[in-house]
């Protein structure tokens, strides 16, 4: 399979939550084409048994939310590889929280989920801009930043952020005189990472594995695909696409918020589906 040019050999990946699940799994692939890596995570512990499989990989123990933290990996990433061609922007947390208590899970699941993007953006990206060859800003998102379900509303803030952030850095930089550097966001299905382990010890029949994720994350690269949108073994790209569709046509058709979730309408969307 063809790649995108700034996953060629003797090039340089960054990627935030890389000790775990979908970042480790990247990592792994991208080793597999011949690339550099550097992983970022929190978690030393997690680093440290990710460092040991990996082999030859620079670790950084950050918190991406914050800006001097995310700085640094750039700096550590630059000073021994001299450059970075491919930034994953994917540390996330998931904390339960509902719309009008759980402040402080609140804040930390924005300023880690939207803010370490934002934070990714700002350490990287000019000079990446600055090398002048083809490089890949991966931001990774959720269905629940697009369809906003109801049972964790700040996880579906930070994500529907993230989304914005990353549609308009894609406009930007298609609009920079030069910049061979593009945005893309990754939309996972479900996925059995980390965040679902403690809860569900062993893979669900619905679920895909984060190397499944990673497979498909490359080939839409290859595709120069924007919106990389992840089915899994329950969900189809059909079933996500009427979803998303339901999702808009409460704006469109003045229907109330979160409709697909309200009993009032609870038969035309089972209808809207099978349609």
């Amino acid at each position: 399979m063809a790649q995108h040019p700034a996953l060629s050999s003797g090039n340089v990946a960054v990627i935030t939550g890389g000790a775990d699940g979908i970042g480790l799994a990247a990592a792994h692939r991208y080793q597999s084409l011949g690339l550099s890596v550097c992983i970022a995570d929190i978690d030393a512990d997690k680093l440290a048994a990710a460092a040991a499989a990996l082999g030859d990989v620079l670790t950084v123990v950050a918190d991406v939310s914050q800006l001097s933290e995310v700085e640094n990996i750039r700096e550590q990433a630059y000073q021994r590889y001299g450059r970075v061609d491919v930034l994953m922007n994917n540390a996330g947390v998931a904390r339960p929280t509902d719309s009008w208590s759980s402040y402080d899970a609140w804040k930390a699941t924005i300023e880690v989920n939207l803010w370490g993007v934002i934070n990714g953006v700002h350490a990287f990206v000019p000079a990446m801009i600055g090398q002048e060859t083809p490089g890949l800003i991966i931001n990774t998102g959720s269905k629940q930043g697009i369809t906003t379900p109801p049972g964790n509303p700040a996880y579906n803030v930070s994500k529907a952020g993230v989304k914005a952030v990353t549609e308009a850095l894609q406009h930007n930089l298609r609009t920079t005189e030069g910049c061979q550097l593009s945005a893309h966001l990754l939309v996972p299905g479900f996925t059995y990472t980390g965040m679902i382990k403690p809860f569900l010890p062993e893979l669900p029949k619905g679920a895909w594995t984060p190397e499944q994720v990673v497979e498909f994350l490359l080939e839409a690269l290859a595709k120069n695909e924007f919106y990389i949108l992840c089915p899994d073994n329950d969900c189809t790209r059909e079933i996500d696409n009427k979803r998303m569709a339901w999702a808009m046509g409460d704006l469109i058709e003045q229907r109330p918020p979160l409709s697909r979730w309200h009993p009032d309408y609870e038969a035309e969307f089972a209808a809207f589906m099978e349609d």
